[in-house]
């Protein structure tokens, strides 16, 4: 791969200077303070107390305690050498039953958190919504009802009104796919509704509604810095086998391409999955040219890929994935496979779209076994899983991809939605139970790779 990769000279400086560095995180997974000082509930805080549906019985009502904690993560964050800090805004917080009044002890919150960021010299980049919907908005049919295209409108407008004066950089929505597949259609993740019948109208509603809410954004702030995050799996057949292929394409199309390509002008790829052309009768006049806007970047969330094979027995996409279990492949706790190419494969086909301007890599990070011994954290894993990633970033950077950032999911262990507490992402270790905080040996790496 050329001489810049040797490791002894492996150091941000190869990536350029206007290469953005960061580390990402969600409102949900860490702040707790579940009902503190008016916030509202929300999906998430209705679906963990339903029995049996996170992985022991956990729930986020402290989570990492960042609500009360963040002056002392940001510190971190600073100390790492991390200059572009991620992290959401919690609907209920700021709208505790999803539209109307305005809680501002919410509002106080968030500016207190950007402006002790921007004290320490940190950048903070705001995502809008990432995953809490208010359950008050969710008892009206949340993202099945068509109002909700209005009601995110409304929240985008009280969040650019109240922190466009001092954030640059916005990402209107995280991973659609994930939360109207997990939380819609697999019942999986929160609000827990099942089947075709859900799922389809919920994508039609998340398109516009990011569409809507990245047109507000730049109705009310001009200069800002807008994009929106997917998460993308690296796609192959398990054969050359044309039924194999054909699988791997119709997955390709579900995972990696039903959100982003009707923000593209391209339409949904309903030639590929038929099922898909019962989105029609959800598109009302006017709808094709509110799907669309030109995002500054797109950011993209890499952690492994899949093999696919063909299934007769798999509804609507005839698919079904080749766990890595089975595979005989290095594995990280959540079972992903490790392979690091596959964020150079998906930066090159998301690269090929020539509507997309710029690239982010908004997450990117693994989940180890983690083991705290004499008051350290030696997660060579992680530390090699990020290397190794981040020299896949600079492959595809170095053949002219449009990729201008990275951000490491995540920076403190957290509540990881239905798996709870197992899985620890973290450059930063937790005791769940004293809320101590321990910088890993991945998150000194960092620190060290990020110094300038």
């Amino acid at each position: 791969m050329g001489d810049s990769f040797s490791m002894d000279k492996f150091d941000r400086s190869l990536f350029g200077d206007d290469f953005e560095w960061g580390v990402s995180t969600a409102a949900f997974q860490i702040e707790g303070a579940h009902d503190a000082d008016g916030k509202g509930e929300s999906i998430w805080d209705a679906f963990t107390a339903k029995k049996g549906k996170v992985k022991g019985g956990h729930s986020a009502q402290i989570a990492c305690d960042f609500y009360n904690n963040y002056k002392a993560d940001i510190d971190l964050v600073k100390q790492l050498n991390i200059p572009n800090f991620r992290f959401s805004i919690s609907w209920t917080r700021i709208l505790p039953n999803g539209n109307g009044e305005i809680n501002n002890a919410g509002i106080d919150y968030y500016n207190n958190v950007i402006d002790y960021c921007l004290e320490q010299g940190v950048e903070p980049w705001l995502t809008i919504y990432h995953w809490d919907l208010p359950q008050a908005l969710e008892s009206k049919g949340g993202w099945i009802n068509r109002d909700i295209i209005e009601w995110f409108t409304e929240y985008t407008a009280i969040c650019a009104q109240n922190f466009g004066d001092r954030v640059k950089h916005w990402m209107v929505m995280n991973e659609p796919s994930v939360f109207s597949g997990a939380g819609y259609f697999f019942g999986i993740h929160a609000p827990g509704r099942t089947g075709i019948r859900n799922f389809l109208p919920v994508i039609h509603h998340i398109v516009l509604s990011m569409v809507a809410g990245a047109k507000k954004l730049r109705e009310i702030l001009p200069d800002a810095i807008i994009g929106t995050t997917f998460s993308c799996s690296y796609i192959e057949p398990r054969s050359d086998h044309k039924r194999d292929i054909a699988a791997a394409h119709r997955a390709d199309a579900l995972v990696n391409r039903l959100f982003i390509e009707p923000v593209l002008g391209l339409g949904y790829p309903m030639n590929d999955i038929p099922v898909l052309k019962g989105l029609e009768k959800y598109i009302l006049p006017g709808d094709e040219q509110n799907m669309t806007f030109d995002f500054d970047f797109i950011g993209l969330q890499n952690y492994t890929r899949e093999i696919v094979k063909y299934s007769f027995f798999t509804p609507y996409v005839g698919a079904t994935l080749v766990k890595a279990s089975d595979r005989d492949v290095p594995t990280t706790v959540m079972g992903w496979e490790v392979y690091p190419p596959a964020i150079y494969h998906i930066l090159k086909k998301f690269d090929a779209y020539p509507q997309i301007r710029e690239i982010m890599i908004t997450e990117n990070g693994a989940a180890f076994p983690d083991e705290m011994i004499d008051g350290k954290v030696n997660d060579l894993q992680r530390t090699e899983y990020i290397k190794a990633n981040l020299q896949q970033v600079l492959r595809a950077k170095e053949e002219g991809c449009k990729v201008n950032g990275y951000f490491v999911w995540t920076l403190t262990d957290n509540f990881e939605w239905a798996e709870g507490y197992h899985p620890r992402f973290g450059l930063i270790h937790i005791d769940f139970d004293t809320q101590k905080r321990t910088i890993k040996s991945s998150g000194y790496w960092y620190a060290g790779f990020l110094k300038k």
